[in-house]
């Protein structure tokens, strides 16, 4: 059983930061891209930032140049870092990673359960 868990949301004014983390666990033997995705209220949810298993990134246009995604290996952890938060990024942050079974050597998708950030004017 693998397992992704979001930590780190919460209430901030507009341009401030905060820092995401999500951290996987469980049979895990190798976690390929590794991605943030959040969903407004009413509206679709859409990645935000992705990362490979070697650390090249990318980014929706909408946060390029604020938003930061990393990633410990050892650790099986992904990170955002978000800074001049705005209020259009309120929605809820779900991280995303393929994940090879140790068990099973089958690669799925997981996602984890989501943490709610809200950014007030």
């Amino acid at each position: 059983q693998v397992q992704l868990v979001e930590s780190g949301g919460g209430l901030v004014q507009a341009g401030g930061s905060l820092r995401l983390s999500c951290a996987a666990s469980g049979s895990i033997l190798t976690i390929n891209d590794m991605d943030w995705y959040r969903q407004a209220a009413g509206k679709a949810r859409e990645m935000v930032a992705t990362i490979t298993r070697g650390g090249t990134t990318d980014y929706a246009d909408s946060v390029k140049g604020r938003f930061t995604i990393s990633r410990d290996n050892a650790k099986n952890s992904v990170y955002l870092q978000m800074n001049s938060l705005k209020p259009g990024d309120t929605a809820v942050y779900y991280c995303r990673a393929d994940i090879r079974s140790s068990r099973t050597l089958v690669l799925n998708n997981f996602w984890g359960q989501g943490t709610q950030v809200t950014v007030s004017s």
